[in-house]
């Protein structure tokens, strides 16, 4: 919902004026390290260029918070010696007010928060992402009126887009038209400390550039006579270099990867000291370090025409549809979109809950999801993500469903699809058998997600289409061994809800407990009844989306076989599954040993990841003995499968074999920096276990004896992922294991299953890629009952049988990353239905590297 003009692909470049034109191109902060002194003579300039309106630089001829000294004498600006008899056009009225210092501190708070307002415009004109935010700029509340100079008594908050900004140059001392008017050594040390705490306050720290000497000065002050009491104060005439500095505004990640590191001490009792360098900065962190708001993901499914796109429109912004798609507007990505009614990509929408207050875009003050963060802060944030129903675009709804992990999947189903499906089928598939309600809600029962399915369209449907409906869904969940639960709604219209009925609340609360108390939300299956056209049942589905169980958080998986191992050494200490990729605007880092940077979104399986941190990504098929799609295109028979010859001498289903690692190149997991992290659009210093997010990288390329300096970018697809790397006990780096394989189980006979050899297409994480099929067999797994009196007889009594199908699957194209107890869906080149839904789905149990 957020504007298209909130981004800038090239922001203005930040340019010292000092700077000649043969010198463009060097980097401001190429000399931060060191302050350059020196004398004007030395630059061959007598003035600046006029200050730019806009752009990420800005002119001052000072920053103190109390009024300047009168000067008698200033070189830099043509001044009379006598200030009684200076004209009004003179500059010198510039530069001349009362030595007395302003008696109420309240001028100070106001010029600093106006100061400190510009600074933070100036920083954002830097920038390529411009947002607006309801969160207003904190600003240091000075604790005296007596100096200006001082640490303020508190620091704010980092504002957004802040953190890609390249920062702003602050020219102290030049008037706007570009005159080097200077200032005395102990006003420009005040203004200095003045842009210090105005930097701090938005997130940020300063480095002072340069220092030059551009003329002479000369002022009277009364002094007090030493020793006699009784003498009148005499006058004394002080004499000063004037002085001209520059210096460079930036956000500072090192200070707020110290924060995070700190926070994440704080929360699980580690060190912190993970790859992290000293800093040197002197400003207080940002206080936004991360989001601590609990954070539901949903996931809309469901067949053409159901209503999810209406539906989450309604949702997100609060405008009833009129029948012909008007609330779903917000969401289309392409024309074709708007012109067949058909939704072909994922769109994502953010929703928040306080209590029973609802933020979407329908609050007045609500502009960007940034907003929606700040007024559901200690609530709840539902990232909701919908998906095509047409077959054609059933990769989208794995996507949904897989890739982006959710916590709840919300399935779709029209009230009237009774009367309408014979004809929306003949339309889709030129099949009256393709029932894509059925398919869809076999899926959805299939997978190992809590399902909550909601009736759009109730305004449309007669009495006999409706039961006709219900009687289909509730069969299929009492088939699947669920409880369907019927959340029927008030029949009144709800327009622009505020806030959620109570009595919406009220039954949703009791279901909820009711869930709490027997056997958990994977059991139980809501029912809602909606109609977006006239708002009914729309509370009842905010007070769902506010109150649906939160899962735990996700941790570590053992990567063995063994169902008592206690894990190994190659576990990643964090684990970030990619989704999709962006460009990273290269000025991140001008480091000449670093490649161009990317930009990766998904979301954090375990762990934690910072900015600031160092990270590897793949798994990239560049080792010895990878296959690729241009590569040995021979039958399995041929060229003698290595994992067909493990199957043929009793070795299927083992798991990784750790005393014999494979070779692997050295450039299989390259080595890169986190630069940036947005959690939901939020900038965050820290993206924790369970929420999704984008993580900009810089990548570092190493160069060796056997491979030279790369300077392009590895080239990230979706399916890979970022790791922490691993150390083993004696402190040294781990590499990472990819798979080749991996063996499932599934709950369907073996001989469903396509024959030995067949070409299939797996999908598990967020890969989707194709796999040839090893071995499938059947086996029988006992299960036992068994009473406190006797518990031997009982159980040899009423042992059962329950078959299990193991499936063993070698990757073709490429090695990926796979955890045991990950969700797998196996798919055949065609479906019986002709949803392109039918697949088995079952568990990861071992994986082959």
């Amino acid at each position: 919902m957020a504007s298209v003009f909130t981004y800038d692909p090239d922001p203005p470049r930040v340019s010292s004026p000092w700077i000649q034109a043969d010198d463009a191109d060097s980097s401001p902060g190429s000399g931060a390290a060191v302050t350059q002194t020196g004398l004007l003579s030395e630059y061959g300039v007598t003035r600046l260029e006029a200050e730019p309106q806009t752009g990420p630089i800005e002119y001052k001829l000072h920053l103190l918070l109390r009024s300047r000294r009168s000067y008698v004498y200033m070189s830099t600006v043509r001044q009379k010696r006598d200030k009684l008899h200076a004209q009004p056009g003179d500059i010198a009225a510039l530069y001349s007010a009362s030595p007395t210092p302003s008696s109420s501190s309240q001028p100070r708070q106001e010029r600093l928060q106006r100061l400190t307002t510009q600074l933070l415009w100036r920083l954002q004109q830097s920038s390529p992402y411009h947002a607006s935010s309801s969160r207003e700029v904190r600003i240091p509340k000075l604790s005296d009126g007596k100096g200006d100079a001082g640490s303020p008594d508190a620091h704010g908050t980092q504002m957004p887009g802040l953190e890609e900004s390249q920062g702003a140059l602050y020219e102290i001392g030049v008037a706007d038209d570009g005159t080097l008017v200077g200032l005395s050594r102990d006003e420009l040390d005040e203004s200095i400390a003045t842009l210090k705490n105005m930097a701090a306050s938005l997130g940020c720290g300063v480095t002072v550039l340069r220092m030059v000497i551009v003329g002479d000065c000369e002022w009277i002050e009364i002094a007090e006579p030493e020793g006699n009491a009784a003498r009148k104060p005499v006058q004394v005439t002080k004499q000063d270099k004037l002085w001209v500095a520059e210096a460079l505004i930036t956000p500072n990640t090192e200070v707020q990867r110290s924060k995070s590191l700190q926070d994440v001490k704080s929360h699980d009792g580690s060190d912190g000291a993970t790859s992290l360098q000293p800093s040197t900065s002197t400003t207080a962190p940002p206080g936004h370090a991360k989001s601590t708001t609990p954070q539901l993901r949903v996931t809309l499914t469901g067949p053409i025409a159901s209503g999810k796109s209406s539906l989450l429109g309604t949702l997100s912004t609060g405008t009833l549809d009129n029948g012909r798609g008007k609330s779903r507007l917000s969401l289309l990505k392409h024309r074709h979109e708007m012109a067949s009614g058909m939704t072909s990509s994922i769109a994502q929408e953010l929703i928040g809950y306080k209590e029973r207050l609802i933020f979407n875009f329908s609050h007045r003050n609500i502009e960007s999801w940034l907003d929606i963060h700040d007024y559901a802060s200690n609530g709840r944030l539902v990232f909701m993500s919908d998906s095509g129903g047409h077959p054609r675009y059933r990769h989208t709804v794995f996507r949904g469903l897989m890739n982006w992990a959710p916590h709840w999947m919300v399935l779709c189903i029209a009230a009237d699809d009774a009367e309408v499906t014979h004809d929306m089928a003949s339309m889709v598939m030129d099949s009256a058998d393709t029932d894509l309600v059925k398919a869809h809600l076999d899926l959805s029962l299939k997978l190992d997600v809590p399902l909550a399915i909601v009736i759009t369209k109730l305004d449309l449907a007669s009495k006999a289409s409706l039961q006709k409906t219900m009687t289909k869904i509730l069969a299929a969940i009492r088939d699947a061994k669920r409880v369907p639960k019927l959340l029927q709604p008030d029949q009144q219209p709800q327009e622009q809800l505020a806030q959620i009925p109570q009595a919406d609340w009220d039954k949703v609360q009791n279901w909820v407990g009711m869930v709490d108390q027997q056997e958990g939300p994977l059991k139980h299956v809501p029912i809602v009844f909606t109609s977006v056209l006239k708002g009914v049942g729309v509370g009842l589905v905010h007070a769902l989306l506010a109150s649906l169980p939160l899962p735990e958080a996700p941790t570590t998986t053992p990567q063995t076989g063994s169902t008592d191992s206690k894990g190994h050494p190659e576990q990643p200490e964090g684990l970030f599954y990619i989704d999709d990729t962006f460009n990273l605007p290269r000025s991140f880092d001008d480091s000449p040993s670093s490649a161009d940077g990317v930009i990766v979104s998904g979301h954090v399986r375990f762990g934690s990841f910072s900015v600031g941190q160092t990270i590897v990504v793949g798994p990239f098929s560049t080792g010895h003995g990878r296959v690729s799609a241009s590569e040995d295109q021979s039958s399995p028979d041929e060229r003698g499968s290595p994992m067909l010859n493990a199957v043929a001498t009793g070795h299927a289903g083992i798991s990784r074999s750790y005393d014999t690692p494979p070779v692997i190149a050295a450039d299989e997991w390259p080595r890169g920096r986190i630069v940036s992290i947005r959690n939901l659009r939020l900038p965050v210093g820290t993206l924790e276990a369970g929420q999704v997010g984008s993580i900009g990288v810089v990548f570092e390329q190493v160069q060796t004896e056997l491979m030279p300096l790369k300077t392009e970018t590895p080239q990230i697809r979706r399916g890979m992922v970022m790791a922490t790397p691993p150390v083993d006990a004696l402190g040294s780096e781990v590499t990472l294991q990819a798979a080749r394989g991996f063996t499932a189980e599934f709950d369907e006979d073996a001989a469903e299953f396509p024959p030995l050899g067949s070409t299939v297409n797996v999908l598990f994480g967020c890969v989707r890629t194709a796999a040839r099929i090893i071995d499938a067999s059947t086996q029988r797994r006992e299960t036992a009952t068994a009473s406190d009196v006797d518990e031997a007889a009982v159980a040899a009594e009423h042992r059962s049988e329950e078959r299990v199908t193991k499936v063993t699957v070698e990757l073709i194209h490429s090695r990926k990353w796979a955890e045991l107890g990950t969700s797998v869906i196996i798919m055949g080149n065609g479906s019986q239905d002709g949803s392109g839904l039918q697949g088995f789905v079952g568990k990861i149990t071992h994986v082959v590297s």
